[in-house]
């Protein structure tokens, strides 16, 4: 089995008590049943202090979040007391491949990190390089080949991010040529048009609403362009990186334009949300590019539902 992903997949670290939008707080963490027998045997405080905090309702086990949405066993300084006790083996899977996602292909896995994370998001936006895939491991087992659908979807998904990196032209360009390249298109609406669209969406944190409430109140006019090369690249990072992810789910769906439109839309919204945080703050820098990336990401990737219905939306365009 060969394990692919992006160059700088490694060089992840969590930041642990600096996050500031940390994993442990106003997520639904369910836990598997491995863990779950590991943690039958934890003695000590640290055991009691586990099992308490474990819910069975609904079917799933999962951690029963405080008042705060905290996970019970995060502490106050931001630390999660398994790691603290029990080392990073000892936490469940999801907390240990969190903000790691992983796509499943014949003999091939491929691996990546969601932009849902600030620590993930601030390494990919601010690359310089072209990301690049790589074999980041291969046991040489006897796998079964790629089959034809899965090569062409890999193939298509390759000549789309070699041009989306064309740095010879504007990246603006390369994001709106992306949904044509691949029989589709972006619908040609508003940014305060999209901006009503997603306050239709499912919305978890209350900035998220207040910046698409922003972006449709204000004039964008009033907010210069957003050129020079760290925010161009910046930008393609953003595109590749959701044409890496969001592609190869169209081997269930068939909605390959429409992933497209997906990744397109993440540009413009994203382009939007910053010059609007512009006429709000007057400024605007790539990190906060990073943070609304972070929270774009959050509210809308990892959101089951918001993800289907802008593709059933973008389908229909």
């Amino acid at each position: 089995m060969q394990w692919i992903g992006p160059d700088y997949y490694g060089a992840f670290a969590c930041i642990a008590g600096r996050c500031r939008h940390s994993c442990c707080i106003g997520w639904e963490i369910d836990i598997d049943g491995e863990a779950m027998q590991r943690w039958r045997r934890v003695q000590g405080e640290i055991g009691a202090r586990l099992r308490a905090g474990i819910s069975l309702e609904g079917g799933t086990p999962h951690f029963r979040l405080d008042s705060r949405q905290r996970c019970p066993m995060l502490e106050p300084d931001g630390l999660c007391s398994m790691i603290c006790a029990l080392g990073p083996d000892g936490l469940c899977q999801i907390c240990r491949d969190h903000p790691r996602y992983r796509s499943f292909f014949s003999g091939r896995t491929e691996v990546g990190l969601g932009l849902c994370c600030e620590a993930a998001a601030g390494l990919i936006l601010r690359r310089r390089e072209k990301t690049r895939l790589v074999v980041l491991e291969d046991d040489h087992a006897a796998e079964p080949p790629l089959t034809a659908a899965e090569r062409s979807l890999l193939d298509s998904r390759a000549q789309l991010i070699c041009r989306l990196q064309d740095r010879t032209r504007p990246v603006a360009e390369r994001a709106r040529e992306l949904p044509l390249l691949c029989g589709g298109a972006l619908p040609d609406r508003t940014p305060a048009w999209w901006a009503d669209v997603f306050l239709s969406l499912e919305r978890l944190e209350a900035d998220w609403t207040d910046c698409l409430e922003g972006l449709r109140a204000c004039d964008l006019r009033a907010a210069p362009p957003l050129t020079g090369p760290d925010w161009e690249i910046a930008f393609e990072q953003i595109l590749v990186t959701f044409v890496y992810r969001h592609l190869p789910g169209a081997l269930d769906d068939g909605a390959f334009a429409a992933r497209a439109a997906f990744a397109s839309l993440a540009f413009v919204m994203l382009r939007a949300l910053c010059r609007a945080h512009y006429c709000s703050h007057g400024a605007v820098t790539p990190d906060d590019l990073v943070e609304l990336t972070r929270r774009y990401s959050a509210e809308i990737e990892y959101s089951d539902d918001n993800t289907e219905a802008l593709l059933e939306l973008l389908d229909r365009a």
